[in-house]
Order: C-alpha cells, then structure tokens, then sequence
C-alpha cells in the first residue's frame, strides 16, 4: 500500500530571468519584467511529496519531523532571502525559472532521501504560477 505525504515550506529569493546569448531587446520580449537588471523577488510557497510503503512499526511512510529538518537545512537555508542568480552556486549558469528551480530542489533533495520514495516538487513562485517536478 502506497500512501504520499507532503510537506510545505516557504522561502523569499530574488531573481533575474536572463539569457546572457540575447541582447537586452530579446531578453525584454520574452521575459518581460522579469528581465529587469535590478531583479525582482518572490515568496516561493515549496510543497514536498514522499510516496512509499506506510512501515508497519511506525505508522509512517517517512517521519515528517525528519522530512521538514531535511527541507530547512537543504532548501530553506540555502535559498531563503538570496539573489538566486549572485548568491548561489546552483544558479550562477542557469536561469532561475520556476522550472528550474523546481528541478534543482528535487535533485538536492533526491540525493537525501532514499531512493524506494518517490519523490514529487511542487513550486508556487506566485499564487498563479506552479512549477512540478518529479524525476520524470
């Protein structure tokens, strides 16, 4: 029996959303705002889902208090209150979409948490807009 459990968390960054092989006119047409050189910021709402066996001592398919100790440290600490693009080595060549973002954390995180979970990211850089990630 397969069961997921999810966990939210929550982080302030900043971006820029830039291809350094356009000019300015490129980047501006299909970034719009979001290519402003003074950057912009988000309150990114991250949900982590974990779908395994419940263990039958436990109760647990994995022990949230772990899960959200895992996420803070990993994600929270790394990302929070930083300029995604001059801050952090994970995003010194790669453009700070949703997207990518999204990849990133499941790729931190996959590396913690054993590989029998499945592993599901769900990123809201805004209300409206969500990214998903799932290894696939």
């Amino acid at each position: 029996m397969k069961v997921s459990v999810g966990r939210k968390a929550h982080f302030n960054a900043a971006h820029r959303l830039y291809n350094p092989n356009w000019d300015d006119v490129r980047n501006v047409a299909v970034f719009g705002k979001c290519a402003s050189p003074n950057y912009h910021g988000h309150n990114y709402c991250l949900e982590v889902w974990v779908k395994g066996e419940i263990d039958a001592e436990t109760g647990f398919v994995i022990d949230t208090a772990k899960l959200r100790d895992l996420i803070k440290i990993e994600i929270e600490d790394r990302f929070d209150h930083k300029n995604l693009n001059l801050d952090t080595l994970e995003f010194a060549k790669v453009n700070p979409t949703s997207e990518n973002i999204s990849v990133v954390i499941w790729k931190i995180l996959r590396e913690k948490i054993p590989t029998a979970y499945h592993l599901r990211v769900r990123l809201y850089e805004t209300e409206n807009n969500i990214a998903e990630f799932d290894g696939a």
